[in-house]
C-alpha cells in the first residue's frame, strides 16, 4: 500500500537533524527547522486511508519513504508500531528512535535528515517540487 504527498522545498532546508526528518503542511520554514525536508505538503497523515494507517500499526510492518525532487531521489526505511496515531493534520515525522507522537509515521529509521543525499538537499533548498511516496509492507 502507498500514499503520495506533494510538497516543495524551501531556501531554509538544511537537513542537519540527527534523529528526525519531517514533511509539513506549513507554508514557511525558519532556519531552526533543521529536520524539515519540504513544506506546503498537500496531505498529512490525517489524510491517509484507514487501511494504510492500520498496516502501519503492525509492529512487523516495513515503512519506506521515498522523496524525489529535481531528478534526485532518496529512500529511507523503518518500522511500524501498534501505538502509531497517524492523525496529525500538520506534519509527518520519521524517527531513528522509537518515540511516538501524533506526527510520527515511521520509527527506527536507517538515518535522519542529516543522512539524506546532499544533492537532493540542495535541490530542496532551491525550492524544488517534491514528491513523497510512503509505502507499507506487512
Amino acid at each position: 500500500m502507498k500514499e503520495v504527498v506533494h510538497a516543495r522545498g524551501n531556501e531554509n532546508v538544511t537537513a542537519e537533524h540527527a534523529s528526525t526528518f519531517e514533511v509539513t503542511t506549513d507554508d514557511f520554514l525558519t532556519p531552526a527547522g533543521d529536520c524539515i525536508l519540504a513544506i506546503e505538503a498537500d496531505r498529512s497523515p490525517a489524510d491517509f486511508g484507514p487501511e494504510f494507517v492500520e498496516a502501519c500499526r503492525d509492529a512487523d510492518a516495513t515503512i519506506t519513504m521515498t522523496i524525489e525532487a529535481d531528478g534526485h531521489e532518496e529512500t529511507v526505511s523503518g518500522h511500524g508500531h501498534p501505538d502509531l496515531e497517524l492523525d496529525s493534520d500538520r506534519s509527518m515525522v520519521g524517527r531513528t528512535s522509537d518515540y511516538i507522537d501524533e506526527r510520527t509515521f515511521v520509527l527506527g529509521c536507517e538515518f535522519a535528515a542529516e543522512g539524506f543525499d546532499r544533492e537532493l538537499v540542495s535541490a530542496l533548498g532551491e525550492g524544488a517540487d517534491v514528491t513523497v511516496t510512503v509505502q507499507v509492507e506487512v
